[in-house]
């Protein structure tokens, strides 16, 4: 079952069934981290550019690491804090690889019209996806902090950490995100 599913519909995940099993990276749980921090890192992943049918593989590039470099987390920022940015990393990594480069989607095909709440539903998803390309059009540092913040709702002190910026640079590159969001939703036929 691809992981967005599983998200979706159970809340429930796996760990095993996501990343390769090895042996114990710490005397920390890893499917405890794992349980806790998968949904919240998949949402990210996908608002940081990570397409829907990438993303549970990038999810698992970044517990992948996680798993690998826990033993050596030294707690110097929270533990979410610190699979943020690892987070930020991977997602990086993916949105610069060649063939996400060369990929070009093409339009989804036309709804059938629906009832009343079929048709709010599609309003809805283009809504979304209208933000998402709102969000598109925002550079990586920008793009970063509008999410970490706006979206996943960390204080801006682990948004920082995470970005490893100084914290008054986190904030002028949110109110810069915030302003270029804006231009950008309404260029994409957004409300002002």
């Amino acid at each position: 079952m691809p992981l967005f599913r599983a998200l979706q519909k159970t809340r429930t995940l796996r760990p095993h069934t996501f990343v390769v099993q090895t042996a114990p990276a710490s005397t920390r749980d890893f499917t405890a981290v794992f349980r806790e921090h998968a949904p919240s890192i998949h949402r990210a992943l996908r608002r940081l550019g990570v397409s829907e049918a990438d993303a549970p593989d990038v999810l698992q590039e970044v517990f992948v690491v996680v798993h690998r470099k826990l033993g050596s987390f030294e707690g110097r920022s929270q533990l979410r804090t610190w699979i943020y940015g690892i987070a930020l990393r991977v997602a990086s990594d993916h949105r610069k690889s060649a063939y996400v480069r060369r990929e070009r989607p093409t339009g989804e095909l036309p709804e059938r019209a629906g009832s009343a709440p079929e048709l709010k539903e599609l309003e809805r998803r283009e809504r979304v996806a209208m933000l998402d390309r709102a969000l598109d059009s925002l550079s990586a540092d920008k793009r970063e902090v509008l999410v970490l913040f706006e979206l996943e709702e960390l204080p801006m002190k682990e948004v920082a950490a995470a970005l490893e910026c100084p914290l008054m640079t986190a904030y002028a590159r949110l109110y810069a995100a915030r302003d270029d969001l804006k231009k950008a939703y309404v260029r994409e036929g957004g409300a002002r």
